[in-house]
């Protein structure tokens, strides 16, 4: 099986698996992180085949929704035949570019950096807001309360009481957190378009 067969299967046993998903970790949200990672792991001179795979594989098993890890991504990697160098390395980044495992921590590779950006590109911008609120909802949490004021600490953070909480606490933080150029140049157009959504947001 050679490295566009097995992309192929990747990418169905993922787009199977997450398509119903409703918390905005759903199967078009991979396929986005998928279509820009390629993009940039060209621009970035990183491995396509490592960056492809963890881009489809990262969020099979989200912490936030999974209690026990079952390794999924590398049982099915072996199932397809890849090699464990390179199963190794898209391991490597599915568990450590979340931002609650990994806030201001350097990664390893290149690849990791570029699978990191482009899944925080995806938390923002429109795309970001529709999300926000979609997660927000799956995880019971109130669009905003006034009477619950955004408490700013990366290294400790938790999670947030609120949905607009959520973009002073988390979201406008991941422009400065890119690893690419690529990626500061788009996470910086659509943090602009999250602060004059929440102008709009306050006026209303």
């Amino acid at each position: 099986m050679n490295k566009r067969q097995i992309i192929s299967k990747a990418k169905e046993f993922v787009k199977q698996k997450m398509y119903n998903e409703e918390s905005g970790h759903d199967w078009w949200h991979v396929y986005r992180v998928w279509k820009l990672a390629k993009k940039i792991a060209k621009e970035e001179k990183a491995n396509a085949f490592v960056v492809e795979l963890a881009a489809l594989l990262h969020d099979l098993e989200d912490h936030k929704f999974v209690k026990k890890k079952q390794n999924i991504a590398g049982k099915l990697l072996r199932k397809l035949g890849v090699d464990e160098e390179t199963i190794s390395q898209v391991e490597y980044i599915i568990d450590n570019i979340s931002f609650s495992k990994n806030v201001l921590k350097k990664l390893k590779t290149k690849e990791a950096e570029v699978v990191q950006d482009v899944d925080r590109i995806d938390a923002l911008g429109a795309i970001g807001i529709a999300r926000c609120f979609a997660t927000g909802a799956k995880l019971n949490r109130p669009i905003y309360d006034p009477n619950i004021k955004p408490k700013v600490d990366l290294k400790n953070y938790k999670g947030s009481q609120t949905s607009v909480n959520h973009f002073y606490e988390k979201l406008f933080h991941l422009e400065k957190l890119m690893n690419t150029k690529t990626g500061k140049k788009i996470a910086k157009e659509r943090t602009k378009f999250m602060k004059q959504f929440l102008k709009e947001f306050f006026k209303e």
